[in-house]
């Protein structure tokens, strides 16, 4: 991956994201422009609409060639018109003069891990998964979820795992070690870390490039 640059791209991903792609930048792998969504908006399709198209705008401002860092599927459900995708939304936005381009991944578990990957892991149990975003920002992912919802959604699981390339999850805990706890007691499931390697990640960034810049 040496001499890949992303200067001439600005990048607008999802809020639950930030954590991945800020390390990327911070450790110079990345030198595109950032820009995000609200984390969590999958559970409000019209909010996400907005605010995506406003990001779109804004990037173009930045940047002639654009990643948009969504999935296909679970990202973005619109249930009053179902034939609305977030493929839609960025087919709107498209016009002469800019390379915009979606990671093609099913959502924001699949950037880090495959589901193979991850029945692997699992071996057998029923777990849950999230990234590192899902607990940093769980204020506005769970955002209108009481106990009973939690009850409701996390009571098919056996265990919580969050995907971690980056070591987030240990130093998260030293800081704050009672969001951890708050977490586990409120989705009454117990929250550990599993390493997996960042290079999915950046791969599937470098596919979402110009092919005339892509360097795999």
């Amino acid at each position: 991956m040496e001499g890949v640059s992303f200067k001439d791209y600005a990048i607008v991903a999802c809020g639950t994201l930030i954590p991945e792609l800020n390390y990327l930048k911070k450790t110079g792998w990345l030198d595109a422009k950032l820009l995000f969504t609200t984390p969590g908006l999958h559970q409000a399709p019209e909010e996400l609409d907005d605010q995506l198209r406003q990001q779109i705008v804004a990037a173009k401002q930045l940047a002639r060639k654009i990643i948009i860092v969504y999935g296909e599927k679970y990202c973005y459900i619109n249930m009053r018109n179902p034939y609305r995708t977030i493929d839609t939304v960025i087919e709107e936005l498209r016009e002469e003069g800019y390379f915009i381009s979606r990671t093609q991944v099913e959502n924001c578990l699949d950037m880090l891990a495959t589901v193979d990957e991850r029945e692997k892991l699992a071996a057998g149990r029923r777990t849950w998964w999230c990234t590192s975003g899902w607990l940093k920002y769980r204020g506005y992912v769970f955002r209108g979820w009481d106990k009973a919802n939690a009850n409701e959604n996390f009571g098919q699981y056996s265990e919580a795992i969050m995907l971690d390339p980056i070591g987030f999850f240990d130093n998260y805990a030293a800081e704050f070690p009672e969001e951890i706890l708050d977490f586990a007691d409120w989705a009454s499931l117990p929250l550990s870390p599993q390493s997996v390697p960042l290079t999915r990640f950046q791969n599937i960034l470098l596919g979402a490039m110009d092919p005339g810049d892509r360097k795999l």
